[in-house]
């Protein structure tokens, strides 16, 4: 989802261009208006737009991160709340009034508990640590819960008494017309941000936020056998809930390096070996690298350029298969000699008269054969 794009707007447009696309569609997608089907997702979609690129900071953060960036920023990007505060605000803002008339004036409770953003991470591990597995220290930037107000957001040591601007009730509501007909603008209430409470009876420490932004070192188990591009999921290491709500989930996708002696095909582990022609011709038993360290190979007589040999079960261990494990396969390269030395041309001239003695009587034996 392209923000720029839901607005209609290029991406060094001003804040009036934005204001103003904004503006133009909100009276062409607003759910009283228009009876699509999806008029109201796309309104939501607009909102959440507008929001974002008409704010610097969170502009800021969606240019360079996208989504991804505003929601480790802290900033909440779930689906927007038509009751009051958010997409309601802005548009009270243009218009003078709410969305009531859809039935949008409902919201949660403020102060009911929240589960916290989930947070997603990069990693990068060796090629033989997704092998064997491996504990890595990885360090999450989130929300932690805030022990001096045990994650309320309230004063413990202060009395909580409402609001003095909407007397506790978290919003203020007013009839309005507008040009687009009656409605009843209910907005979050602007001194206690919705939650009914006085400001001072809030926790100086997260003012009223419940969490504030800490960063956390923390060991993960990488388990054996893991692939690149596959995700972990670790539960509640997500930024704090808020009033006592559950912390979100973290994230891992882990990334592999390569390898300069393996090449990884799923549970499979492919090798190049270079032996020499006289090995190729007469077999050999030769020592091979593998993931377990070095692996006796026995080289069959009259072996070929680019035939595969197989070290079973020496390949990467099955993720959810304990004990089960895939294939080494070698592949052979015969290396030509370059430089030879007196000897080992002589040699190898006798082997090629050889050859051609061979291939000749062959010849002429066939054709003795074919006039019997």
């Amino acid at each position: 989802m392209d923000y720029y794009e839901i607005l209609g707007v290029d991406k060094s447009a001003t804040k009036d261009e934005i204001k103003s696309a904004f503006r133009k569609k909100a009276r062409q997608l607003h759910p009283d208006i228009n009876k699509a089907p999806d008029a109201e997702e796309k309104f939501k979609e607009l909102g959440k737009a507008y929001e974002t690129l008409s704010d610097d900071e969170k502009r800021q953060l969606y240019d360079r991160y996208g989504e991804d960036g505003l929601k480790n920023a802290g900033f909440n990007q779930g689906p927007f709340d038509f009751g009051f505060g958010g997409i309601n605000d802005i548009f009270e803002a243009f218009f003078g009034g709410s969305m009531g008339g859809s039935g949008y004036s409902r919201r949660n409770d403020p102060n009911a508990p929240m589960e916290g953003n989930s947070l997603k991470m990069d990693i990068q591990i060796d090629f033989m640590d997704a092998i064997k597995g491996i504990e890595k220290e990885i360090t999450i930037h989130r929300l932690e819960k805030c022990e001096e107000c045990d994650g309320t957001g309230k004063n413990k040591n202060i009395k909580e008494t409402p609001c003095k601007t909407c007397n506790g009730h978290g919003r203020i509501q007013q009839n309005t017309r507008t040009i687009l007909g009656n409605f009843t603008s209910v907005t979050t209430c602007p001194t206690c941000n919705g939650t009914g409470i006085d400001p001072s009876c809030l926790c100086k420490k997260c003012k009223g936020r419940g969490a504030y932004q800490k960063e956390k070192v923390k060991n993960i188990p990488i388990p054996k056998g893991i692939n690149s591009g596959q995700r972990i999921r670790i539960a509640n290491e997500g930024d704090a809930g808020k009033n006592g709500g559950k912390a979100g989930d973290l994230y891992l996708d882990v990334y592999i390096k390569d390898s300069k002696e393996f090449e990884r095909d799923g549970v499979d582990i492919h090798s190049l070996l270079e032996i020499s022609m006289p090995q190729a011709v007469l077999g050999d038993n030769v020592e091979v690298k593998t993931v377990d360290g070095e692996e006796t190979l026995h080289i069959p007589q009259g072996v070929e350029n680019g035939d595969r040999l197989l070290i079973k079960g020496k390949g990467v261990p099955y993720l959810y298969k304990e004990g089960q494990r895939g294939n080494h396969y070698v592949t052979i390269k015969i290396k030509t000699p370059k430089k030879l030395s007196k000897e080992e041309e002589k040699l190898y001239k006798e082997l090629f008269e050889i050859g051609k003695s061979e291939k000749k009587n062959g010849i002429i034996d066939k054709v003795k054969t074919a006039f019997k």
